[in-house]
């Protein structure tokens, strides 16, 4: 039987912290000391619940570990068991929920370091996410000024779900930045938990959060298009990772509606938002949020208007699929071609001096 995703990009892997300690040898001192003297705790993700079973699929769980945590056993079940080539990691270690924009900057330069030594070093075929200290943009900058001579390091990590809308100027040193390198800017589905992920107050359960990340998808695109980020970086691409993608359709008729009526207030988007939209902004594949039966899917990808824009994930080790379904069923062979493999080369420009 032929490996689902032969020769693909893997644009979505998760390596789990194992814990605090872990991060410590790569801490500076004064951070280091202050784990010890002040007794840290470990950085959870709370949109991730270890125990919850969207985290991890029962086959990739490591017993008394976390799913994920194993370099050996992640080459082996997202890389080689699809047969993918190359694979992105998003470490989803929650330093944007710190208060402390010094202490978040420590440790995304810990993060960041682990992830060179403990990951990269040990598979030629793993690339990985700067991850940065949202809480400062200036010093979330100067982390990828620092990085990004490593060029293993591909892209630029956020949460979908900050403290204010991504498009607002104060974050634009983050997008100059990444621009600069050539580095696109991953948003991740997860949240700084400063405010609701609902519109009207704080849920109840982990399904209404993952649920209403969409919504947060969208506000943050939004603000992406009108407050001028893609208008002003017209070369940055923006990858939104694990958002769904059947909603763009209806959002970008409804967004082409309103900037048609209302453009005078935001002249700086000179051109209809949906084609700026398919230039600039991809999806990742996983989670597939449509039937994948019938012809419902095959009517949602028509409807988005290109065939550039959808990225390989398997979003290992979360569950979003069974068994080798990485791909919906009936996908063209042209489509799944691109969505493999030509998109994510042309999405990733340090990718595809390597591996095209």
């Amino acid at each position: 039987m032929s490996l689902p995703a032969q020769g693909a990009i893997d644009c979505d892997l998760h390596p789990a912290v194992p814990g605090i300690a872990s991060l410590v040898p790569y801490l500076d001192p004064q951070w280091a000391d202050a784990v010890s003297q002040r007794g840290v705790h470990d950085l959870e993700s709370t949109s991730y619940p270890l125990r919850a079973p969207l985290s991890s699929r029962p086959d990739w769980r490591i017993q008394g570990a976390k799913a994920g945590s194993d370099v050996a056993q992640l080459g082996k079940q997202a890389l080689d068991g699809f047969g993918a080539r190359a694979g992105i990691l998003n470490c989803l270690y929650a330093v944007t929920t710190l208060f402390s924009e010094d202490m978040a900057a420590a440790f995304a330069r810990a993060v960041n370091d682990w992830l060179a030594a403990e990951w990269l070093d040990r598979d030629p075929r793993l690339r990985a996410s700067i991850v940065v200290p949202i809480q400062s943009p200036m010093l979330a900058a100067a982390e990828i000024e620092r990085r990004a001579g490593d060029r293993r390091f591909v892209q630029v990590l956020l949460p979908c779900l900050s403290d204010q809308p991504l498009g607002r100027r104060s974050l634009w040193p983050i997008y100059e930045a990444a621009a600069r390198h050539g580095l696109p800017i991953g948003i991740h589905a997860g949240s700084t938990y400063r405010h609701p992920v609902t519109p009207v107050g704080w849920p109840s359960y982990v399904t209404e959060d993952y649920v209403n990340q969409a919504q947060g998808f969208q506000t943050q695109l939004t603000s992406l298009v009108c407050e001028g980020v893609l208008s002003k970086f017209p070369n940055l691409k923006i990858v939104l990772i694990e958002s769904g993608f059947t909603w763009l359709p209806a959002y970008l008729w409804r967004l082409h509606k309103y900037w048609r009526g209302l453009r005078m207030e935001i002249p700086w988007v000179d051109r209809p938002p949906p084609n700026i939209i398919r230039d600039q902004i991809r999806f990742t594949l996983q989670p597939v949020d449509a039937p994948v039966d019938g012809d419902a899917l095959q009517r949602v990808l028509d409807q988005m208007g290109s065939d550039d824009l959808l990225l390989y994930s398997s979003d290992y080790p979360h569950w979003q699929f069974e068994g080798q379904d990485a791909l919906p069923p009936r996908l063209p062979d042209s489509l799944r071609r691109k969505i493999l493999i030509d998109n994510p080369l042309m999405t990733y420009p340090r990718i595809k001096e390597d591996f095209a």
